[in-house]
C-alpha cells in the first residue's frame, strides 16, 4: 500500500512531525511518499493519505489548504488523516481544536484530524512573527509530543492493515448447478 505524507511547515517543526509519522508507517510496511505540500500536482497512485499543517492564526498554511481543496475528489476516494501542529506550552494554548481543521476534515471525510503541540524557536522568526509572539505571550520551546505522534501514527497503520469490509448478497432462488 503506497502512502502519502505530506505537510506544509513554515519553521520545519510540522515537516518533522510528518517525518516521524513517514517513519512509523514505513517500520510497518508501507511504502511511504514524504512529500511538502507544495510540491505535489497530483495525489494519483497513492492508496491513503495523512496530510497536515502548521497553525498560524487559527489557519492551515495556504499549500496544505491548496492542496486538500484542490484535491478534494481524489481525497474522498482514499483514506485520509490530517493534522494540525502549532498549541503551545504546557497545558497548550490554544487548547481547541482549529475551526478550518474541522471544515478540511468535513470536506474530505477525513478519518481524524488530530491535533499536535508545536516548537516555537525565536530565533528562527521574522522581525514581525517576534512581533506577534510577544504579543501574544507564546512560550519558547519544543511541546512537541513524540510518543503521541508515533502512537497516532500506528494507529493509522492498524487501520489501514484492517481487512475491507465486503458485503455479501444471499439470494433466496437457489439453482443446483450439474
Amino acid at each position: 500500500m503506497r502512502v502519502l505524507v505530506s505537510a506544509a511547515s513554515k519553521h520545519g517543526a510540522t515537516s518533522e512531525i510528518a517525518t516521524v509519522v513517514a517513519k512509523e508507517l514505513a517500520s510497518r510496511g508501507f511504502d511511504v511518499v514524504v512529500q511538502p505540500a507544495d510540491a505535489l500536482s497530483t495525489l494519483g497512485g497513492f492508496d491513503a493519505a495523512v496530510i497536515g499543517s502548521a497553525i498560524y492564526a487559527g489557519r492551515w498554511l495556504a499549500p496544505a489548504r491548496a492542496l486538500v481543496e484542490r484535491e478534494a475528489a481524489t481525497l474522498l476516494t482514499l483514506p485520509v488523516w490530517l493534522f494540525s501542529s502549532g498549541p503551545l506550552g504546557d497545558p497548550a494554548k490554544p487548547d481547541a481544536e482549529p475551526s478550518e481543521g474541522a471544515v478540511l476534515r468535513a470536506l474530505v471525510a477525513a478519518r481524524d484530524h488530530r491535533v499536535f503541540s508545536g516548537r516555537l524557536d525565536r530565533s528562527e522568526l521574522s522581525v514581525g512573527e517576534r512581533f506577534v509572539v510577544r504579543v501574544v505571550r507564546a512560550p519558547d520551546g519544543d511541546f512537541r509530543n513524540w510518543d503521541e505522534v508515533r502512537d497516532w501514527a500506528a494507529e493509522i497503520a492498524r487501520e489501514l492493515s484492517e481487512p475491507v469490509a465486503t458485503t455479501v448478497h444471499a439470494t433466496t432462488d437457489a439453482t443446483p448447478v450439474g
